[in-house]
């Protein structure tokens, strides 16, 4: 197994039940899911340790009235980073530290459009690819080197139009991150669609949780009548391919052509692709992905305690002229639904009495993601085959 990392601060005892095989395997311990030390164990070594998704690239170069930017202060992790984005040239991601005391260059959050990145502590300048250019009266000491101070350069890739930073900058590669993911979002092309729709909703629980109530439908037919409605909660199956990914398909019902509250579509449909299924795709460890006949949906997870996260929910369609309302409006219900059930489930983890409790079935997926997890808190890189 490939390590990487310090193990996470939970005894190996606690974690022993959840690596069992399939059958006998639970669920995490409690304290993964309401510790604040572990909450900041996962930032640095599973975001800002592995591939964390920043959003998309043609959205990242726009401020929030649309005009281009240059550069965009963002935390990965526990990591301050700042993506530059140089006219015409492709997504740079460096660390947003500057090189004489440390001053970020960009606050996490601020956009920019200036073609310089400058330290506003004491104006050390700074070319969009992080070379140093200017550094106010340093330049007469002697031995200095510009070339020795310029921003640390960071790791980053575009995979079909998300941008993913790995800011410690010693994670695994991302063709291994990734692994065959890509043989089932390829046929989709995500990176040509145009988003028509974004929706924030902050949910009082674990970002694990939400994680793994995405990765089952056990729970569909109790809470979920309007996609009960549209898709068998029984249908598909789950994959068991390489990479740090886990996900799965769900047939859609006879007569419907997409998951919207009458199973009709005003979209156009994604040239070929299955027009009978639905994918439900989740690459560790903050993007999941369901990619529909029609549109695809995704949810950008960010932690922000442990008991609260971020997630931006936003839908891409083939056509940019479309009415996006038939497929917000199912899944912002069902959203809702689900953020429901999460944050009881947060509460019941928060009880003394909570015991991790065994795996159904067809909750092969959540085993999946919870030995994914139990064996990063060992340090074993999450695209490592059990």
């Amino acid at each position: 197994m490939v390590r990487t990392g310090t193990g996470a601060p939970i005894a190996t005892a606690a974690l022993e039940p959840a690596l069992r095989a399939f059958g006998r395997g639970t669920m995490l311990p409690a304290v993964a899911y309401t510790s604040e030390e572990v909450l900041g164990w996962e930032r640095r070594h599973l975001f800002a340790g592995t591939w964390t998704c920043v959003g998309r690239d043609d959205e990242l170069r726009q401020d929030g009235s649309g005009q281009p930017v240059t550069q965009r202060g963002t935390l990965v992790g526990d990591i301050s980073v700042l993506l530059t984005f140089p006219p015409g040239g492709d997504v740079h991601a460096l660390a947003n530290t500057c090189r004489h005391r440390g001053h970020e260059i960009l606050p996490v959050g601020d956009t920019d459009a200036r073609r310089a990145l400058l330290c506003p502590y004491h104006a050390w300048n700074y070319s969009l690819s992080g070379s140093l250019v200017a550094a106010p009266g340093i330049r007469e000491l002697d031995g200095f080197e510009p070339a020795e101070f310029g921003l640390v350069s960071l790791p980053v890739s575009v995979w079909h139009g998300w941008v993913f930073v790995n800011a410690g900058g010693d994670g695994p590669s991302f063709p291994d991150h990734v692994g065959a993911l890509g043989s089932l979002v390829t046929p989709y092309r995500p990176e040509a669609l145009v988003r028509q729709a974004r929706h924030d909703y902050e949910v009082a629980a674990n970002w694990k949780v939400l994680v793994e109530n995405y990765h089952e439908c056990y729970h569909c037919p109790l809470i979920h009548p309007e996609l009960c409605q549209v898709s068998p909660p029984t249908s598909g199956h789950n994959y068991d391919l390489p990479g740090a990914w886990v996900g799965g398909s769900m047939d859609l019902r006879d007569g419907a052509a997409t998951m919207s509250l009458d199973g009709g579509s005003s979209g156009m449909p994604i040239e070929g692709v299955d027009q009978g299924v639905v994918l439900y795709l989740g690459l560790f460890p903050n993007l999941l992905m369901s990619l529909h006949p029609d549109y695809v949906m995704t949810h950008l997870l960010t932690p922000v305690g442990p008991a609260l996260t971020r997630v931006e929910c936003s839908w891409y369609f083939v056509d940019d002229g479309v009415d996006p309302s038939y497929a917000v409006e199912f899944w912002d219900l069902t959203n809702r639904q689900d953020w429901s059930a999460c944050e009881s489930v947060q509460r019941g983890l928060c009880s003394p009495h909570f015991a991790p409790g065994p795996f159904a079935p067809n909750e092969d997926a959540v085993y999946q993601w919870v030995t994914m997890v139990a064996r990063a808190y060992q340090g074993v890189a999450p695209h490592a085959m059990a």
